[in-house]
């Protein structure tokens, strides 16, 4: 679909100074037809088939003309409100806020507002908000590294819940090729005793990770020794949680020389950990974290870590709920139940080849 360039620069002196801007003006501006533009900034589900170009042209347009749909009307004609409620365990945590960030730009770009609840793991809560947001006459739902069993009367999406909800499409990560490059990379750095920091139980991706960990681990022949597994039990997004339980997998005398933590905040805690000790990262012992949240590239050394590409999985999740909402009933069935992402291994400084005969015990003597 063409755009008149010319046509569009020359419309543009017509809009009045603190005059609200028409959608006939705008689809002036543009050269384009009112219904094209109508499509476009209504989100509507034909919209699909306009050209991005097309669409970025018009959000484009809109701004310049400081466009703003008739959001009022823009319900009573579709019967909806335009709102997405976004349910996440924490929002400072770097994780939910990358997802978040994510959720966000789609659902800006598409016209809707949008709730935010965290609930902090508390199962009261994880009770409650969804009817909360009913209540609010939100469109759709977006559940963030949440358990979630329960069926709604509104589209849901998911992100690394890791159930099979009927109607609910979940959004999560090969954990199991996360744990591939992870553990391969330190296998052949020379690394054979790895620790491993686990999540909480009360977190979706704990035991999808742990599983595909130790799976891997006993295939790539370094089987994960107990001894060398620690949990992390309370909810909190500060590296004190990985710093805690590092410290007590140094207190019990395992000898390792690599150690995998649940995510990138942890990972900074038990490097706190580890230096305390008395052992150099990556000299004395190798740490990869999990996330790649943005303060990993910034630790000095930077953080080698097993990415999720958390905005582009929010931005997914954001996708699916709206096509959820604008498709008929007759086409949802052909909505994926389950997107599988790809992780990337990050590897900066905090890896490097295994120290030769060293054990926790002798470095606790040295230090005593």
């Amino acid at each position: 679909m063409g755009i008149d360039r010319n046509r569009r620069t020359g419309r543009a002196a017509h809009t009045k100074k603190g005059k609200a801007t028409g959608l006939k003006e705008l689809a002036d501006y543009l050269g384009l037809a009112p219904a094209t533009v109508s499509l476009v900034m209504n989100g509507a589900a034909v919209a699909d088939t306009i050209a991005q170009q097309t669409k970025d042209l018009i959000y484009e347009g809109a701004r310049k003309l400081n466009y703003k749909p008739n959001f009022l009307a823009r319900s009573l004609r579709t019967g909806r409100s335009f709102t997405i409620g976004v349910m996440v365990p924490e929002v400072s945590q770097g994780y939910n806020a990358t997802v978040l960030s994510g959720i966000e730009d789609h659902l800006l770009q598409e016209g809707y507002f949008y709730f935010v609840a965290s609930h902090r793991f508390r199962q009261d809560l994880v009770d409650e908000y969804p009817q909360m947001f009913l209540h609010r006459s939100c469109d759709g739902l977006i559940v963030v590294n949440t358990s979630w069993r329960r069926p709604l009367p509104i589209p849901v999406a998911t992100v690394s819940t890791h159930e099979e909800v009927k109607g609910v499409t979940n959004i999560v990560l090969d954990h199991r090729r996360a744990a591939e490059l992870a553990l391969r990379h330190l296998v052949e750095l020379g690394h054979r005793k790895i620790a491993v920091i686990k999540g909480q139980d009360f977190v979706p991706d704990t035991e999808v990770r742990w599983n595909a960990i130790a799976a891997v681990a006993q295939e790539l022949g370094v089987p994960i020794s107990l001894k060398l597994t620690v949990q992390i039990e309370r909810n909190s997004p500060s590296p004190e949680l990985g710093y805690r339980v590092t410290q007590e997998l140094l207190a019990s005398g395992e000898p390792f020389t690599a150690l995998f933590a649940f995510n990138d905040i942890s990972a900074l805690g038990a490097m706190r950990a580890l230096d305390e000790f008395g052992w150099r990262v990556p000299k004395d012992v190798s740490v990869i974290g999990f996330d790649n949240i943005e303060t990993a590239a910034y630790h000095i050394p930077g953080l080698t870590t097993v990415e999720q590409p958390l905005r582009k999985m929010g931005k997914m999740a954001a996708e699916t709920v709206l096509r959820r909402i604008s498709r008929p009933e007759d086409e949802l069935s052909r909505i994926a139940a389950k997107i599988i992402v790809e992780p990337e291994l990050i590897v900066r400084g905090t890896t490097a080849a295994a120290p030769s005969h060293k054990t926790n015990s002798k470095r606790a003597l040295q230090l005593s």
